[in-house]
């Protein structure tokens, strides 16, 4: 039971900072078109897209329900689930003119080009921090064989 509310801990921590970087997003893009107004479906609509996504996220990319399965069908399998769902939100939520197949289109784009853009930032990121904690480990293994030496 323990493990299960730092879960819940977790993936709502999540989900908090998904809904943050999405208002966030939404905002920038609003005060650029010039909007003064906010729906509330288009707010709502952020909110359950960032429970939603969080929780496959820790689904599809930690070890909690899935505990062997490459990155790259994590990835497929996050797509699989998460494209439906945000369809579903985005229509039900009206953030754009549903019965348009160019909208849908777009959509569509833009989900695959975000899901591209930010899996090769967490790449890098991790390759990045990767070499950054290979390069302290050898420290330490160097301080520690100096201090056998001595």
């Amino acid at each position: 039971m323990k493990n299960f509310l730092k879960g819940v801990v977790k993936w709502k921590l999540s989900a908090c900072a998904m809904f943050t970087a999405a208002m966030f997003i939404y905002l920038v893009f609003s005060w650029l078109y010039g909007a003064d107004q906010v729906p509330t479906a288009a707010l709502w609509g952020l909110f359950w897209a960032s429970v939603v996504g969080s929780l496959l996220q820790a689904v599809c990319f930690t070890d909690w329900l899935i505990k062997k399965l490459r990155y790259t069908w994590r990835s497929v399998l996050f797509v699989l689930l998460f494209l439906p769902a945000l369809s579903m939100i985005a229509w039900r939520t009206g953030w754009f003119p549903a019965d348009q197949v160019g909208a849908w289109g777009m959509f569509i784009g833009s989900f695959f080009l975000t899901f591209l853009v930010m899996t090769v930032g967490f790449d890098i990121y991790f390759r990045f921090t990767g070499r950054k904690y290979d390069g302290l480990i050898g420290q330490y293994r160097m301080k520690k064989e100096e201090d056998e030496r001595k």
